[in-house]
């Protein structure tokens, strides 16, 4: 490949700061929150216009859509991000569970409420392009932006990006699904104009089950019980479609869920267009994916309009600011979780939180119906190779099973917010965060409101 040779420059160091979070999707913006409660001088950094990930930026807003009568949540800035979003008008009752789905774009409003009120530096529309390393210790990253390159400085960082760009830029061991493995990304969209009364109607005239997802590109592993539960699952509209033509054959990948009503006709959290073999690190291919995906979402708008009883008249609302990733790279962690953790509730002395059995991905859907839990260890979120750096959410240590759970939104709450309170921890006791009093940072997270067992 040509090269070119860069001009060794100078970058002004703009801030220092105790502990710097990178990426503010619902890992990182719990970690911010939960450092700054803890007492830490912290910072959030984003390369978009508003925090809150894949809630705002993508538009996944059936935040724990896994929750039923029996099911054992987790506790924490979770929990709060749907309360806080329900009193401010920014949700709307989820119809397949017993939650409530974030409105995606009130929630950039309250993200910066819950940011400005616990005291986080807030930096958006900066891109960290690399970390700042010396003698394996991560001291701070460099970022891009429209104010040019900048150096920020920080004594404990935490790679909050999804896909471990911290980390693996730094020199830590990451480990990446192959390609052709990987959980298919989406671009999600929102439609208004629906008729809301016909279109319940016809939900209720012909309800769907988790059952019913299996098919065409899927083929689903339940514990059973999940088979006969109602699912707000679309395929019947794209393969009517498909027969008159109006989307290619090919194209039986388009189905899936939707996520919320409201009265207003405002249909959203449409997860209907299924992109395999898409590679998140990989900007050609994210690309490619993000026109493609487009182009998917308006035949199945197309579909909807012509073949679901009052989507008539309705019409595109908005896209997903960007793609969304469920699956890239994972770090090499001291501990790396396995499938028995997450399918056998299973515990550990370094819990920093708890997470229901909810396992969604790699064709296994198994819903937290009977009270059953799993613990989230700290050492899973700590790399091997590099000092300072804790990397959270769905880039924590583990198999592909365990990666099926702890990818879930509110998951990566739970983890987040143990970074954020570790992080801190390890700067009042003065301890490395490999040798951190495990007993400090569980004491903090209780009285941040944290279930640990």
């Amino acid at each position: 490949m040509k090269q070119i040779t860069e001009v060794a420059r100078h970058v002004d160091v703009i801030l220092e700061t105790d502990v710097l979070v990178v990426g503010s999707g619902p890992g990182g913006l719990a970690a911010a929150i939960g450092s700054a409660r803890a007492g830490a001088d912290t910072t959030l950094l984003e390369r978009y216009g508003c925090f809150g990930g894949n809630i705002t930026q993508v538009g996944v807003e059936g935040f724990a859509w896994y929750r039923h009568e029996k099911t054992v949540d987790s506790e924490g800035v979770g929990i709060e991000f749907e309360e806080r979003a329900k009193a401010m008008g920014a949700a709307n009752p989820e119809p397949q569970s017993d939650s409530h789905a974030l409105d995606g774009e009130a929630f950039k409003y309250v993200a910066d409420v819950l940011v400005q009120e616990a005291g986080v530096r807030p930096m958006l529309h900066r891109l960290m392009v690399a970390p700042i390393v010396d003698g394996g210790e991560i001291k701070g990253v460099i970022s891009e932006s429209k104010s040019g390159r900048e150096a920020i400085l920080a004594k404990r960082v935490i790679d909050a990006t999804g896909d471990a760009d911290v980390a693996a830029r730094a020199g830590a061991r990451c480990y990446k699904t192959p390609r052709e493995k990987m959980m298919a990304a989406s671009v999600m969209f929102s439609m208004s104009g629906v008729d809301k009364r016909r279109f319940i109607e016809h939900i209720k005239a012909d309800p769907q089950t988790y059952k019913d997802w299996e098919g065409g590109e899927w083929t689903i592993e339940t514990s059973g019980k999940e088979d006969n539960m109602f699912s707000p699952f679309l395929r019947k509209p794209f393969q009517s479609a498909i027969e008159a033509g109006l989307i290619p054959e090919h194209l039986d990948t388009i189905c899936g869920t939707w996520g919320a009503i409201s009265e207003q006709g405002d249909l959203t959290y449409l997860n209907l267009v299924h992109l395999a073999g898409c590679d998140g690190t990989d900007a050609d291919q994210l690309t490619a994916n993000e026109i493609e995906g487009r182009r998917q979402a308006m035949l199945a708008i197309e579909a909807l309009r012509r073949y679901t009883p009052g989507c008539e008249d309705a019409k595109l609302r908005n896209f997903g600011m960007t793609i969304g990733i469920r699956d890239t790279r994972k770090i090499d962690a001291l501990y790396n979780m396995v499938a028995s953790d997450v399918r056998e509730q299973g515990r550990f002395e370094d819990s920093i939180g708890i997470f229901p059995e909810f396992i969604d991905g790699y064709g296994i859907l198994i819903l937290p119906t009977t009270g059953r839990y799993f613990q989230v260890p700290y050492r899973a979120m700590l790399p091997k190779g590099i000092k300072n750096l804790l990397v959270t959410g769905r880039s924590i240590g583990g198999d592909r099973d365990s990666h099926a759970a702890v990818r879930n939104m509110m998951c990566c709450t739970v983890s987040g917010q143990g970074a954020g309170v570790a992080a801190a921890v390890s700067l009042r006791s003065d301890a490395a965060l490999n040798e951190i009093d495990i007993s400090a940072v569980q004491k903090e997270l209780l009285r941040q409101g944290v279930r640990i067992q």
